[in-house]
């Protein structure tokens, strides 16, 4: 076993744990607004939390990493997420649900920061792609297994039994880290942490147009995919009549296009020049998912048209998100950590009020996911426009 495809299946692994604490639970959404009496929205919401602490305390652990190493913060992140897991088993309401959720979030949020800057710490350009895409070939098992996963669990038990099956998943990958993920920063790379170093660093970052530029061309894309999930799960049961066993095969299918292409980040950015195939992607993203939104306006927005797009438009994606995500670190790796929370945690920021603003005009039909997906692809392809056009040619970016 090579070290990068061990590295790459330890890191995956790990990076997939927040993700099942997402899809595993989608098909569970509409039983628990009818367990806990609770309306549309107000289940949503528990997503909503999720994502929105996710992002935020990115921001705690990355110094935290920088200052510490990489192992320590794991497994205080996922000690959190355990907790924070075994409290929404046991939430009597849905204020606890929500408030368990924004623990299991802060505790899952690692899990983004972390492995990225493990990424950093042992390659860049091309080989960090490729890396970055081969962990997310590990994490795509989330949406093909968990939602799955979650609807059998429901077959047989209510849906609190899915959170333990979560906290079961918590203490196999606690096996995993301590096991299979060595250290990868030296005590004498690490900075310790001060609200000046803190300070000094994001200003860096918030003064690089091309790190903030490709941050937010991910971050877009990625906040079209937390628009699906949080309507997904009504849309596809309410509006289309699936079970939750049909959904989660349909939830699989248009997951397979993202993780399918991110595997050729690597290969063919190493060929064209990321750029150019960054480009290319974004632009592909933004067309298919205003192509859908306009037949969604049309009234032709059925099941197998809906898949299909979401199916080409994730495979645009695909591309998009390891590149951009592998560009915006390569020149800060003195703040690898930092740079990954803050742009973690930005791009989740993002989908957290995408998902937010959707939510507004949610009507139990297809038509306002559409439109919010198609606004993520349309100023996802305007930044690209403008930030590639100043970012270095293609032979050095990648060097």
């Amino acid at each position: 076993m090579s070290s990068m495809f061990r590295t790459a299946l330890v890191l995956g692994l790990l990076s997939a744990v927040s993700p099942f604490a997402i899809d595993m639970y989608l098909p569970a959404q509409p039983n628990i607004a009818d367990s806990l009496g609770v309306t549309t929205a107000q289940a949503q919401f528990t997503i909503t939390a999720y994502f929105l602490t996710f992002g935020l305390t990115q921001l705690i652990w990355g110094p935290i990493s920088d200052r510490y190493g990489r192992k320590g913060p794991l497994y205080a992140g996922l000690a959190i997420f355990l907790i924070g897991t075994v409290g929404c088993a046991l939430a009597p309401g849905i204020g606890t649900l929500i408030a368990f959720r924004f623990l299991q979030g802060a505790g899952g949020a690692v899990f983004m920061v972390v492995p990225r800057a493990i990424i950093r710490d042992m390659y860049t350009g091309p080989d960090g792609t490729r890396l970055m895409a081969m962990v997310m070939l590990v994490i795509s098992v989330s949406p093909m297994l968990a939602p799955l996963s979650g609807s059998i669990v429901l077959e047989f038990a209510g849906w609190r039994t899915i959170f333990w099956a979560l906290a079961a998943i918590g203490l196999i990958s606690l096996a995993v880290l301590h096991f299979g993920q060595r250290e990868t920063l030296a005590p004498e790379r690490r900075v310790p942490i001060s609200f000046a170093s803190m300070r000094r660093a994001a200003r860096v970052l918030f003064r690089d147009p091309i790190f903030m530029g490709l941050t937010f061309i991910g971050g877009f894309g990625m906040a079209s995919f937390f628009v699906f999930i949080a309507f997904a799960p009504f849309v596809y049961q309410d509006a289309f009549g699936l079970t939750e066993r049909q959904f989660s095969l349909a939830f699989a299918v248009n997951a397979i296009g993202f993780f399918g292409a991110s595997q050729i980040a690597g290969p063919v950015g190493n060929r064209f020049g990321m750029i150019p195939v960054l480009r290319l992607a974004v632009t592909g993203f933004m067309a298919f998912t205003a192509l859908l939104f306009v037949l969604g306006l049309m009234g032709l927005a059925s099941l197998p048209v809906v898949m299909a797009c979401l199916f080409c438009g994730n495979a645009c994606l695909g591309l998009v998100i390891p590149a951009s995500m592998v560009m915006a670190l390569d020149p800060h790796g003195e703040i690898a950590g930092m740079a990954s929370s803050l742009g973690g945690t930005l791009q989740m920021v993002t989908g957290g009020m995408m998902m937010v603003l959707a939510g507004l005009f949610a009507d139990g039909t297809v038509l306002p996911m559409l439109a919010a997906i198609a606004v993520c692809g349309l100023v996802a392809f305007l930044l690209a426009m403008l930030i590639l056009r100043q970012v270095a040619k293609p032979d050095e970016a990648v060097a």
